[in-house]
């Protein structure tokens, strides 16, 4: 299992919102500095994304995720605002490793077969929810997509996607540990690598969700944010707790 430390980027800075709400943001100062934080420890992927376009659909820091990309010296999974196949292009051209479609997803389906087909595994879906599955966000998370997470899992079902990063929005920035048994019905609903995110807050959580199988499956990653941006959980640590023991 992959871990992928995140940044999230609100009006050039680092940041975690707990619960999507952008009113309840904790700032974490320079991404730039951050991500080669990252990298030093040892990370070989960071998550990067843009909350200010996730929320407008406008890039607005495209060339802060782009100085990333240079700088790191790691793959980049990037996501927030990727709505259009320019805007993914305009980050895939560019060095990202793995755009990251979500609202998109929802409302232009099409838009990801396509991409799929010109970026083999260099695309990903988002699916960010709400009440164990029962909602898909949009838009920053600011509304509903108008489907569940099975729902939404079944419409790219077969398209050729490097993961769908599922996210427990109730969970997330608060440390509360992640969805395990919301997770193991995913992993039983899709045949995509699976990254799930939300809640991790410890070493345990992680050899948790590294544990974790269903159907013969085991999660391909985790996204940590607030636990390493606090300081509170070690990525070396936390990179070693991916590997599941025995």
């Amino acid at each position: 299992m992959e871990l992928y430390p995140a940044i999230d980027l609100l009006e050039g800075a680092a940041v975690r919102l707990v619960q999507g709400d952008f009113a309840r943001r904790r700032v974490y100062g320079d991404p730039l500095a951050l991500a080669k934080a990252y990298t030093r420890a040892g990370a070989t992927w960071v998550h990067v994304v843009d909350l200010d376009a996730a929320r407008s659909g406008s890039p607005v820091n495209r060339a802060l995720v782009l100085e990333i990309v240079r700088t790191a010296g790691v793959r980049i999974q990037a996501g927030g605002g990727v709505r259009t196949e320019e805007d993914a292009a305009g980050l895939l051209d560019h060095g990202v490793a793995r755009v990251v479609l979500g609202t998109a997803a929802q409302e232009s389906p099409e838009i990801v077969d396509r991409l799929a087909d010109r970026y083999p595994g260099k695309v990903a879906v988002g699916l960010d929810h709400t009440g164990s599955g029962a909602r898909v966000a949009v838009s920053g998370w600011e509304r509903s997509g108008g489907t569940t997470l099975r729902q939404a899992l079944d419409r790219v079902a077969r398209t050729d996607l490097g993961a769908v990063v599922v996210t427990a929005i109730e969970r997330d920035g608060t440390l509360e540990g992640p969805d395990l048994e919301g997770l193991r019905a995913v992993l039983g609903w899709t045949p995509h690598p699976v990254i799930a995110s939300g809640g991790v807050r410890s070493t345990a959580d992680l050899g948790a969700l590294a544990a974790l199988h269903a159907g013969g499956r085991s999660l391909a990653g985790a996204i940590v944010g607030t636990a390493l941006a606090e300081g509170t959980l070690d990525l070396e640590e936390a990179i070693a707790a991916c590997a599941p023991s025995g």
